[in-house]
């Protein structure tokens, strides 16, 4: 059992290290700050995902996992990185990284507007800011 924490210790380190580096050259603070939360909420399941395959791949599947919610690979979108950066960065696969974000965001019903997972610029961007919810109809709030 201690073995087992210990193992999940080292390997939660490790992908955040590489998340870490990775966000702090070609994104932003915001987005390993994200990438930390969402690699300890991990750690916590039942069943530790990232205990059994390459990190590498783990750390580009948390990356475009966040990516893909937080509108990251949208040119029209501040910060922008394209896919291919993430998977020369890490040497993965498109189809790799690509499984390991869905597994990610299927996990935890991660999707666009997430409250616990959307980086501020988006979230002050968010359609549903300014709705809300009476008897069931979604209605503006003015």
């Amino acid at each position: 059992m201690a073995k087992d924490k210990e193992k999940i210790e080292a390997r939660k380190k490790q992908l955040i290290d590489l998340t870490t580096d990775f966000c702090n050259q070609y994104i932003t603070d915001e987005y390993a700050e994200l990438s930390k939360k969402l690699i300890e909420k991990m750690a916590r399941k039942k069943e530790v995902p990232f205990l059994r395959g390459k990190i590498e791949n783990w750390a580009a599947g948390v990356i475009h996992a966040l990516g893909t919610i937080n509108f990251l690979f949208d040119k029209s979108t501040e910060p922008y990185a394209s896919l291919d950066v993430i998977l020369e960065y890490f040497g993965t696969k498109q189809s790799t990284t690509s499984q390991k974000s869905k597994h990610i965001r299927e996990m935890f019903k991660l999707g666009h507007f997430h409250p616990d997972f959307t980086i501020q610029s988006i979230e002050q961007d968010n359609p549903f800011n300014n709705m809300q919810i009476i008897d069931g109809f979604i209605v503006p709030k003015r």
